[in-house]
């Protein structure tokens, strides 16, 4: 029969490790967490703040991106705008010459209507259509310009006879030979006018001593 060998008493004995899977800790009573589950869990918590600088800096080149996106669609906005403007005033312009072009050549025949006038031969059928032609010109934006007693104007006017007199206090429109006419703001003819100038008066003699 063999004897049980016994260890020496230098010999190393083996570390025995007892792993207790118990899911309830019989202490505390409370559930357990595996090891493994906890280190899955708590992982993700350590990447939020690189996640949340992340999304900044994603959301402040989005705001960036619009804020550029809307600055160029104001600035088309704008240019649109001034072009249709500019559009329009070029429409204008061009008919506006058109008409005063047109109106031009129709001012012989007003000539001859205020000639007509003048001398008391507008009268009967021919007023009518004479009124009629001047009232419709009249709608279109040609004015008539020039009367006797108004300031000589040479941007207006333009001169043709010459006088002084001490009745006036300075260069005067004292007869309309040929009216003027305006388009709106053009000049489409200007008057021709006498002028009289301001002339001091003559000082009155002195009687003589005896």
């Amino acid at each position: 029969m063999t004897e049980p060998r016994h260890a020496a008493p230098d010999e190393e004995q083996p570390q025995v490790v007892v792993n207790d899977r118990r899911r309830i800790d019989p202490e505390t009573g409370e559930v357990r967490t595996p090891a493994h589950a906890a280190d899955e869990t708590a992982a993700p918590a350590s990447d939020e703040p690189l996640v949340a600088e992340v999304v900044d800096e994603v959301a402040a080149e989005l705001k960036t991106q619009l804020d550029e996106r809307t600055a160029d669609l104001q600035r088309l906005t704008a240019e649109y705008a001034n072009y249709r403007k500019r559009v329009e005033r070029d429409r204008e312009a061009v008919i506006n010459n058109a008409k005063a072009s047109v109106a031009a050549e129709l001012l012989p025949l007003l000539d001859d209507i205020e000639r007509a006038a003048a001398h008391g031969d507008l009268t009967g059928a021919f007023k009518a259509v004479a009124d009629k032609l001047v009232s419709s010109l009249a709608k279109t934006g040609l004015e008539p310009f020039a009367h006797e007693g108004e300031a000589f104007d040479p941007s207006v006017h333009e001169a043709v006879q010459h006088s002084t007199s001490p009745d006036v206090d300075g260069p005067t429109v004292t007869a309309v030979l040929r009216r003027g006419y305006t388009f709106g703001d053009k000049l489409v003819r200007p008057a021709l006018v006498a002028v009289t100038d301001h002339e001091p008066a003559a000082a009155a003699p002195q009687a003589e001593e005896i």
